[in-house]
C-alpha cells in the first residue's frame, strides 16, 4: 500500500509541471491570437488597439457571470452580437452565414476574410461586423468614449472599459496577471470571514466585505492590477479607494487613516503598490474618525453590465496571505 502511495506522489509530481506548462503555452496561444485580431481592428479604423482588448475583455468578463448570453464554445474573441441582429429579425436561419440572404433580411453580418461568407462563428467575421456597427467618430480618447456610449448605453460601462484600455496601454500586453494581501506580510494584523453580518449604522444592511484589523499607518496595498477608480469620502467608509482590476473586480478599500500622496484617480497601479494607510475613519462627516478600532474593510464587487454586487473576498484574502507568505520565505 504504501508503494502505491509513493508512486501515485511520484506520477502527480512529475505530470502537473507538465499540466501547468501546457496552459501557460495555450494562454500564451490564445493572447498572440487575441493580439493579432486587435491589431487588425487597429488597422481598419485607428483606434488603438487597447481599445479592442478592453471591449474584449469587458464583454468576456459578462459572458461569465450572465445566463442570458451563451458562453461562446469556438473562437478566441467574446464580442457578442446576438444570431437575430447577424442574419436579420426574420431570417429563418438564426446563424446565416450566406450574405445575400442576410442583407435581404436585415442583418448585420459580414465577411471579414474574404472567404465568401459570413460566420457567426469566425473571430474575423465577428470583428468586422462589430467594427461596422459602430458609430466612429475620430480615434481620440475622447471620441472613442462617445463611440462606446452610443454602442452600450451606459455610463459605467464606458468607463470600464476606458480603465482596461488604460491597463493594456500601460503595460503593452494581453497577459496580466498577479496578486497580492493588501497588507504587508510581516504586519500585526487578524482577520475573520465576517462577510454578510448584520450591520446598523445607515440603516439595516449586512456586511459587504472582510475587516482586516492592525495598527494605524499600518500600510495598505492594492491587491491586483487595475486602475483607482475612486478615491475620496463615503459617509460610511471614510477616506477609501476603490480599483477596478482586468476581471471586472472592484476592489473596496475603507476607514482609511490617509492615502498615499503619490497616488491619483485613474492611475494605473500594480500587485504591492502602496495606496494608503489604516485607520478609523468613518460613519459620519468629513473627518470622523475613532468611531471603532483602526482596521482595513476590504470588500470585492462584481459588475455584469446591469448591475453590481458584492461577494465574499476571505478565501481570496486566505490564498494571497499564503502565497505572499511563501515567496518571503523563498525570496
Amino acid at each position: 500500500m504504501k508503494k502505491i502511495i509513493v508512486l501515485f506522489c511520484m506520477v502527480v509530481i512529475f505530470i502537473t509541471p507538465s499540466f501547468a506548462g501546457a496552459e501557460e503555452i495555450d494562454q500564451a496561444k490564445l493572447d498572440l491570437e487575441r493580439m493579432s485580431l486587435y491589431k487588425k481592428g487597429e488597422a481598419l479604423t485607428f483606434i488603438p488597439w487597447y481599445y479592442f482588448a478592453a471591449i474584449d475583455t469587458y464583454e468576456r468578463n459578462v459572458r461569465s457571470v450572465r445566463n442570458d448570453i451563451p458562453k461562446r464554445e469556438n473562437g478566441v474573441l467574446s464580442i457578442y452580437i446576438k444570431p437575430e441582429d447577424w442574419s436579420g429579425l426574420v431570417n429563418p436561419v438564426k446563424e446565416d452565414s450566406y450574405l445575400p440572404t442576410i442583407h435581404l433580411f436585415g442583418g448585420i453580418g459580414m465577411d471579414g476574410n474574404n472567404d465568401g461568407k459570413a460566420s457567426i462563428q469566425d473571430d474575423e467575421d465577428l470583428l468586422f461586423a462589430f467594427i461596422h456597427r459602430l458609430h466612429f467618430y475620430g480615434p481620440s480618447r475622447q471620441y472613442i468614449r462617445m463611440m462606446l456610449w452610443d454602442y452600450y448605453q451606459r455610463a459605467i460601462t464606458v468607463d470600464i472599459i476606458d480603465e482596461y484600455a488604460r491597463i493594456y496601454q500601460y503595460f503593452g500586453k494581453l497577459n496580466i496577471t498577479g496578486n497580492a494581501f493588501p497588507l504587508p506580510i510581516r504586519s500585526e494584523h487578524s482577520y475573520r470571514s465576517t462577510w454578510g453580518a448584520p450591520r446598523s449604522f445607515g440603516g439595516r444592511r449586512v456586511h459587504e466585505g472582510t475587516d482586516i484589523f492592525a495598527n494605524y499607518g499600518t500600510p495598505v496595498r492594492a491587491t491586483c492590477y487595475g486602475v483607482i477608480e475612486t478615491k475620496g469620502w463615503n459617509r460610511i467608509g471614510g477616506w477609501r479607494i476603490g480599483i477596478r482590476d482586468l476581471n471586472n473586480n472592484y476592489h473596496y478599500y475603507a476607514h482609511l487613516g490617509g492615502f498615499n500622496k503619490e497616488i491619483l484617480k485613474g492611475q494605473v497601479v500594480e500587485p504591492g503598490t502602496i495606496i494608503g494607510y489604516v485607520g478609523s475613519t468613518g460613519y459620519g462627516p468629513p473627518g470622523t474618525s475613532g468611531k471603532f478600532p483602526p482596521h482595513l474593510h476590504y470588500g470585492i464587487y462584481k459588475d455584469n453590465g446591469y448591475s453590481e454586487w458584492s461577494f465574499d473576498p476571505f478565501p481570496r484574502l486566505r490564498l494571497w496571505e499564503r502565497q505572499d507568505r511563501i515567496a518571503r520565505r523563498s525570496s
